[in-house]
């Protein structure tokens, strides 16, 4: 297994998929889709005191936990969001605000992809960059049935689609994909 695969249960480790994102002092990051807030203590660590994360899910009581997350490590620059990134303006983000957009285990799970890239493109800002990390397959009943799994090559197309530009693929650790966007 590489060094982002499996460690007690989990598939892809913040503290080394992070480092991909090439985060900044003072980056305003937005993780769509961040359930519990897994990332969000790495996150918060990485722009630091100047900086802000924004923990957005459609789960109010994932939202909650976020908070509970916070509350646990003393984050100050963190703000949870309750909100539906498939919905038109359903993110109280303003258009291009944001310098980094995450979606990581997210895209698998949007009913309406097309109108979710296109909220998550309107919070960008030009230059700004998007991430996207999911599953590559199913694997031993976690993650995605198999009929629901979002492939990398739909998941270019899909961002490409939304105007944005691809710039690599990176290592997401065993059965997932990474891949790096920037909005022009």
């Amino acid at each position: 297994m590489s060094s982002v695969s499996a460690t007690n249960g989990r598939f892809v480790l913040p503290e080394v998929v992070v480092s991909q994102f090439h985060l900044r002092d003072g980056d305003v990051v937005a993780d769509f889709g961040a359930g519990a807030g897994f990332f969000v203590p790495t996150l918060a660590q990485h722009v630091g005191a100047s900086g802000v994360v924004y923990a957005i899910d459609v789960q109010k009581k994932l939202v909650e936990k976020i908070s509970d997350v916070l509350r646990q490590h003393h984050l100050q620059n963190v703000r949870p969001l309750w909100a539906d990134v498939e919905e038109e303006e359903g993110v109280e983000i303003e258009a291009e605000s944001l310098d980094v957009a995450l979606l990581i285990n997210t895209l698998f799970q949007l009913e309406d992809k097309p109108a979710a890239l296109t909220e998550v493109t309107r919070t960008l800002r030009s230059g700004g960059k998007c991430f996207v990390i999911d599953w590559s397959e199913s694997f031993g009943g976690l993650g995605p049935e198999p009929g629901a799994v979002y492939d990398e090559s739909a998941a270019r197309s899909l961002c490409e689609g939304a105007g944005l530009i691809f710039e690599r693929s990176f290592d997401a650790g065993d059965h997932h994909y990474g891949l790096a966007f920037r909005k022009p």
